[in-house]
């Protein structure tokens, strides 16, 4: 999100963050969430869309949730991090609803998804080790 301030003469573009997002993400780690989505849509499985996610992670069978961060209106996917903490899985956030939807090998775009089953839990633990490290 975007904002510009101006007092006379001198304006300001400030960039913050949407109120859902509880870490900022390195570039290491941007790219580490993009390179297992695109991996799992390949030869796992994907839940798309907020509901689906939503009952994926209530079940217990998410293993890596991804945001998109330019979701609107924010309330539709504020709920996401929280039930995430709750229930102890790892979540990550990707730039674009358009970007999320293409990595994950999808015809449109989405504001969420839930990697379900991946060959690379190796790699989904090691990235929710390093987001969690973050927001300590």
């Amino acid at each position: 999100m975007k904002l510009t301030l101006s007092k006379g003469a001198v304006e300001v573009e400030v960039f913050c963050m949407a109120d859902y997002i509880k870490v900022q993400l390195t570039d290491e780690l941007k790219q580490q969430t993009v390179e297992v989505v695109e991996k799992t849509a390949k030869k796992g499985k994907i839940k798309a869309g907020i509901n689906e996610v939503t009952k994926a992670i209530e079940r217990g069978t998410a293993k890596l949730v991804v945001i998109a961060e330019d979701v609107s209106p924010k309330e539709i996917v504020m709920h996401l991090p929280i039930l995430c903490e709750e229930k102890n899985i790892p979540y990550s956030y990707i730039a674009t609803k358009k970007e999320l939807g293409e990595k994950a090998a999808l015809r449109t775009a989405t504001a969420s998804i839930a990697i379900t089953e991946s060959g690379e839990e190796a790699e989904i633990k090691d990235l929710g080790k390093k987001i969690a490290e973050l927001k300590k």
